[in-house]
């Protein structure tokens, strides 16, 4: 079953994932989603073991920025619930 989500990229990321998936004949969802398994894969300990991390350089310009919201455990524990709803 397909859920839909809403992400926010720097707009010229988008553009480069857009042309990157139409370069392998899929869409920017299946593409997204694609990343994802491999994130979930349990495979990688952090974000630097992961095959893809070549590819956001690739599409990123300059130094690829992971940006991590610090969050509470109660914090991620109602996001959690909220988004069950």
């Amino acid at each position: 079953m397909d859920a839909k989500i809403t992400l926010s990229f720097d707009e010229d990321v988008i553009d480069k994932a857009k042309e990157f998936a139409r370069s392998q004949n899929v869409s920017l969802s299946r593409l997204t989603e694609f990343l994802y398994r491999q994130i979930t894969s349990g495979h990688y300990q952090n974000l630097e073991e992961l095959p893809i991390a070549s590819w956001v350089g690739m599409v990123a310009e300059g130094e690829a920025e992971y940006k991590i919201k610090p969050r509470s455990r109660k914090s991620a524990k109602e996001e959690y619930f909220k988004n069950k709803k």
